[in-house]
């Protein structure tokens, strides 16, 4: 019996990867799309079974050739490309591919843990899994969206585990492939090493400079909730977020701090970043108007409610370990 990880040579994906290998699994299915080859490093310290192409493993799917053979999937497989515009694309990536997988492990009464989104509640200010403050504002949103109503559609006819995460802005190892999709953390990271200081937003829908405010959670909390959920068999839609919504100063702050620290020099307030130029203010892209989420902050009750309790990494704990990975 295999697990199969779609996404698997992704960021989340190929942690999960990582993790299912130090808890004695290697009979993995790791499923992706290769077109960006670099990704293949994710995967290179990992042990798996068999690499598939997506598309081939949609028609193995289809054609039963898997029946009795997977043991659950992690499905983190999508484009997670906000910025992309071609819908019919981002439907049948993300929207379509999903159910098929679903349809699947209904069939097959096994678990389907799944990768949603918090771009499902948009810009609004309430973030808890319930219908009315759910308004996304970009088609990868609405792909994510659309997908979690069908499992609420489905959650009470279903025998066999499905959960979905609703995933808030996740930084750490493995996501160097991403490009500008990358976290902040990570980007912060590399305009420090190469510039000797970091950008960020000017204020912008009512927050000054650098205080707009995400819920970062660090991939390796992430990756213990997928762990626990996959041994308590829960099934639901919950948020995967830190419960504290942290300023993008507070972040970078963490993040030239945690750079500083390896270079044997002391930690510095984020007024005296600000004054010797080391963290810097741009102007707000007028792409990003109206489609920016100046505020996130996961609402944990669900979770907690389905016996999760481990703590999460606040940004600096998670980012200073990110960054003497990204150091090495």
């Amino acid at each position: 019996m295999y697990y199969v990880v779609t996404g698997a040579a992704g960021f989340i994906g190929a942690n999960l990867v990582k993790a299912l290998n130090e808890r004695g699994v290697s009979d993995i299915i790791a499923v992706d799309n290769l077109k960006r080859a670099d990704k293949f490093l994710n995967l290179t310290d990992c042990e798996i079974a068999d690499y598939l192409d997506k598309q081939e493993f949609l028609e193995l799917v289809e054609h039963g050739q898997l029946d009795g053979g997977v043991e659950a999937i992690l499905h983190e497989g999508a484009c997670s490309d906000t910025m992309e515009t071609d819908g019919r694309y981002m439907m049948a990536n993300n929207y379509r591919y999903s159910l098929s997988l679903l349809d699947f492990c209904a069939e097959q009464e096994i678990p389907l843990l799944y990768a949603s989104s918090a771009s499902v509640y948009g810009g609004g200010g309430v973030f808890r899994e319930e219908r009315e403050f759910e308004a996304p504002l970009n088609v990868y949103g609405y792909s994510k969206f659309l997908f979690d109503q069908v499992v609420r559609r489905r959650l009470a006819s279903t025998d066999s585990q499905v959960a979905g995460f609703r995933y808030f802005n996740v930084y750490g190892p493995r996501e160097q492939h991403k490009g500008r999709m990358a976290s902040v953390a990570f980007h912060h990271f590399n305009q420090y090493r190469e510039a000797g200081k970091v950008k960020l937003f000017e204020g912008y829908g009512g927050y000054g400079n650098g205080e707009q405010r995400r819920d970062f959670v660090y991939v390796g909390d992430v990756v213990k909730v997928n762990m626990d959920f996959l041994e308590s068999r829960t099934s639901g839609i919950y948020n995967l977020g830190t419960g504290r919504a942290q300023s993008f100063n507070e972040l970078a702050a963490a993040t030239v701090n945690a750079c500083r620290a390896l270079e044997g020099k002391p930690a510095l307030p984020l007024a005296d970043l600000v004054a010797q130029g080391i963290i810097e203010y741009i102007p707000f892209p007028d792409a990003l108007k109206g489609k920016y989420q100046s505020f996130t902050e996961a609402d944990l009750s669900q979770l907690r409610d389905a016996g999760y309790r481990e703590k999460f990494s606040a940004v600096e704990d998670g980012v200073a370990e990110y960054v003497k990975w990204l150091a090495r």
